[in-house]
């Protein structure tokens, strides 16, 4: 682990000096990639230097015990006990800094729900769901941009598509992935019967072109008149666009804005990112098993999480954590499960990689 850590603290002082280069200054695009690759180390270096001043320092109050003063000694030993605690934390806080990065977790989001299984109780929890992740959305100071939505006159969503735009949206959000499970007794049910329902989540990260290449005869284009509850914002020209990916099969439509340019735009960047998503599957299955985190496996077949509404609590199955402030969770207070699934990840992917290395 000193080894990985020498090395950053030596690529991070090479950077420093590269960014300080007239030369490279008057490049901007390279200098801007040079100070991204200096933020994304300056935590490392300075946790790492923070671990060394802790360590030097209790040496130095070691060296005090040997004196003959007894105020020192006791301020010594004062501070060797708080060394003592706070270096293997330290440690370990080193250790997870070094993992392996998602290269798509400072990426934004393109995040996908759709009702399940249970008919309009589930496209009432679909959008009960899209609510949550706006609320949530909002208070991390993201930007959300509808891209697609198909509503029920209830006010239950078919599908709707969302594009979340904001640092590290994905990191959190890619553990949203999965079928979402409700058991409540919907506004309908006279007998008071508890139903169960469910809706899937898919989250995406949105890729540049460069990652994904689409062949224009690949592509199907055919456009139509966008449609709304009740007749109100019914376009009167084409302006709704539905793309086909001939290869896959992949159906991506778009009608939230008036113009056909701008849902044409809109649908191709769902459909990189579907693909894509695709190919970043494709790669994990690859992968054996043992080498791949529980939690990040992406598997959305499995059921990830119940919504219980007579309970008013809530379950992440896939690390058996239970709280009953389903209220409040459903407003979009979701960080406490979250943070305990990136703390899963990173015990999963520490055990993968050799906490020692």
């Amino acid at each position: 682990m000193f080894d990985k850590l020498d090395f950053t603290v030596e690529k991070y002082e090479e950077l420093s000096l590269k960014v300080s280069d007239p030369d490279i200054i008057a490049n901007q695009s390279e200098w801007q990639k040079y100070i991204r690759e200096m933020s994304e180390l300056e935590p490392i270096v300075k946790k790492y230097k923070e671990y060394k001043d802790l360590k030097s320092n209790m040496e130095e109050a070691k060296e005090m015990l040997s004196m003959g003063d007894d105020e020192l000694k006791e301020l010594a030993k004062m501070e060797i006990a708080e060394a003592e605690e706070r270096i293997p934390e330290l440690e370990d806080e080193l250790r997870i800094a070094l993992l392996p990065k998602d290269p798509n977790d400072d990426k934004n989001v393109i995040l996908e729900v759709r009702a399940g299984t249970g008919g309009d109780e589930a496209a009432l929890f679909a959008a009960d769901l899209l609510r949550m992740y706006t609320r949530f959305a909002e208070r991390q100071g993201w930007k959300m941009e509808l891209m697609d939505v198909n509503e029920i006159g209830i006010g239950g969503v078919k599908e709707a598509s969302v594009l979340v735009k904001g640092r590290g949206a994905y990191s959190k959000l890619k553990y949203e992935s999965g079928t979402h499970r409700v058991q409540r007794v919907p506004e309908t049910e006279s007998s008071g019967r508890i139903h169960t329902s469910a809706a899937t989540v898919a989250v995406l990260p949105e890729v540049d072109d460069v990652e994904v290449e689409i062949k224009p005869e690949d592509i199907r284009v055919d456009v139509y008149r966008a449609s709304g509850n009740g007749g109100q914002c019914v376009n009167t020209t084409d302006s709704a666009v539905r793309l086909t990916h001939l290869p896959t099969g992949m159906v991506v439509t778009c009608q939230d804005e008036k113009s056909q340019l701008k849902n044409r735009d809109k649908a191709m960047k769902v459909l990189k990112s579907r693909l894509y998503d695709k190919m970043l599957q494709e790669q994990n299955d690859a992968i054996s098993a043992d080498r791949r985190s529980q939690v990040g496996s992406g598997d959305r077949s499995e059921r990830i999480r119940t919504y219980n509404f007579p309970q008013g609590r809530v379950t992440d199955h896939r690390i058996g954590m239970t709280l009953y402030k389903l209220d409040s969770f459903m407003e979009g207070e979701i960080d406490e499960i979250l943070n305990g699934l990136i703390t899963a990840d990173q015990a999963e992917k520490m055990k993968a990689f050799g906490s020692g290395n």
